[in-house]
């Protein structure tokens, strides 16, 4: 048995409460044998090391690509069915479009192939051939492509080439799709979840017969990613436009939900873009409309990905690993049973089973840890580490009071329940939990928010205060540019609804009319 069950062990067994299910106990432990930094010490560290030891993922040997394990996977199935079903409800429908897109779809609407230009992936042959000389296998040469392919680094020009084949009139009219794919984006520095040359996403394409019905989806979506970063991750999150700097390749306007991560960087968490008639005029996609005349159709675009889960660690998790609200964990509950004999085992394990069945009967996903070849000292390390919400421990001395001792992961408390109300305790508990970590968040955000007035100020916040910053701004991209230059400092949105202020832009001094929210970005 290793030092560290040892220790847990000990803390366990001498932690134990009088049953009493008011008494709490706060443990806060922090078990350096995880062997991951604390965000204090290095932030990026402490990332990469939760995402590694937690098995969320890890590096691929191909450069720049990662792995997505098991455990990670299952947290992105939670968010994709309950994404997926939200779509569903406001009346899309998913679809497949082709990986592979011809070059010449780039060249037809100019500002979008400006921005993913340096990003793209190029296929030029369709076959390999062994080396006549031993080198191996090489690219054939007769095999060169007569119009190289784009891998996939999102997906408009393809859906419109399509959608022109799809829509002659105002009947036709709406569509709306999504697709769950995956994208490439070639990325020479990455970090897994937030940067990688291949992600997963989705991507919705609607087409629609007015301006107004167009905007109105634009803004629809991003009230969806919205409302599933504050009900479902338990992150808060700001609405609001981008700047023309910062908008979308293609796009008119592009709305974002931008939140803010425990080191006081923010995290664009999802995008919506009003595409207007770029698209529609470039692949010469047209409608007859009621009045019986052509005209080109409006569209949108709108997604969010896999830099969801990188959101997700970064805004709940702390020094003792993974935190997860419990709408998106995989295992809500675990049941670890403490025993010295088959019969204590067998007592234990009649009465997990019966737990087993009763919190699944209520929708609650939960796993019954019998694996006798680990410790529950070693699984106490294991579950916390990946950031199961609610442990419960059942031994000899619990049997006998008829009780559990809980544990829930966001707090680190300790107490114990009867069994009687168990099950009861447990639903609430969970949703007392997801509450606690979006109102912790949200505290978080309010107390890293501040306003900066001049130059000098709005430096030494983002210094030494890294967080929001509300400043104004003179409208011009070139000052916009001319500020990330200085400070790596982005203008993250223009919110909705923002209040008209009179005022003088930090770094220029001419009139402006708001302020704009700033920050450091990943």
């Amino acid at each position: 048995m290793s030092s560290l069950s040892l220790i847990l062990l000990f803390l366990h067994l001498n932690f134990q409460l009088d049953g009493k299910s008011t008494k709490k106990l706060i443990y806060t432990e922090k078990f350096m044998a995880k062997n991951f930094c604390s965000r204090e010490e290095n932030y990026s560290q402490w990332y990469n090391d939760i995402v590694k030891k937690a098995d969320l993922a890890e590096n691929s040997s191909v450069r720049g690509c990662m792995v997505i394990k098991p455990y990670g996977y299952a947290i992105w199935e939670k968010m994709q069915r309950q994404l997926d079903q939200m779509f569903k409800d406001t009346g899309h429908s998913n679809a497949y479009f082709p990986i592979f897109i011809p070059k010449s779809f780039f060249s037809r609407e100019a500002s979008h192939v400006e921005g993913f230009a340096k990003e793209c992936a190029v296929v030029t042959h369709y076959r390999l051939k062994n080396d006549p000389d031993g080198g191996g296998v090489v690219v054939d040469p007769d095999a060169k492509l007569e119009e190289e392919l784009i891998v996939r680094p999102t997906s408009e020009t393809i859906i419109w080439d399509t959608y022109k084949n799809w829509i002659q009139s105002y009947r036709d009219l709406p569509i709306l799709c999504n697709q769950w794919a995956n994208v490439v984006r070639w990325e020479m520095r990455t970090r897994l979840f937030l940067r990688t040359a291949e992600f997963l996403w989705q991507e919705g394409h609607t087409a629609h017969a007015t301006r107004e019905e167009a905007l109105e989806e634009t803004d629809k979506m991003i009230h969806v990613y919205a409302d599933f970063a504050e009900k479902h991750m338990a992150i808060p999150v700001i609405m609001g436009v981008k700047s023309p700097n910062e908008r979308f390749g293609g796009a008119l306007d592009t709305y974002c939900i931008e939140a803010l991560m425990q080191d006081g960087k923010a995290l664009q968490a999802g995008t919506s873009h009003f595409l207007g008639q770029n698209f529609a005029k470039a692949f010469d996609v047209k409608f007859l409309n009621q009045k019986n005349e052509l005209e080109y159709v409006w569209a949108t675009s709108w997604g969010v990905s896999t830099r969801l889960i990188g959101a997700l660690i970064m805004t709940h998790s702390d020094d003792n690993g993974l935190v997860l609200p419990p709408v998106l964990a995989p295992i809500q509950v675990v049941i670890v049973p403490i025993y010295k004999t088959d019969e204590q085992r067998e007592q234990i394990a009649a009465k997990a089973d019966t737990l087993v069945q009763q919190l699944k009967a209520l929708g609650i996903s939960v796993k019954f840890d019998n694996d006798d070849t680990k410790r529950s000292g070693w699984k106490f390390n294991e579950y916390e580490l990946k950031g199961v919400p609610v442990r419960v421990a059942i031994g000899p001395k619990d049997m006998e009071n008829n009780e559990a001792e809980v544990a829930r992961r966001d707090t680190m408390e300790k107490y114990n329940v009867s069994f009687d109300t168990l099950v009861e305790h447990i639903q609430k508990l969970l949703e007392e939990i997801q509450q606690n970590l979006f109102n912790k968040a949200l505290k978080f955000r309010e107390e890293h928010t501040f306003k900066a007035d001049t130059w000098d100020e709005f430096v030494d916040l983002l210094d030494n205060k890294p967080g929001f910053v509300y400043a104004h701004w003179d409208g011009t991209p070139e000052t916009e540019e001319k500020i990330k230059d200085l400070c790596k400092a982005t203008i993250r949105c223009i919110p909705f609804n923002n209040p008209q202020e009179e005022g003088k832009c930090i770094l220029t001094g001419k009139p402006s009319h708001q302020r704009v929210l700033f920050a450091r970005a990943y």
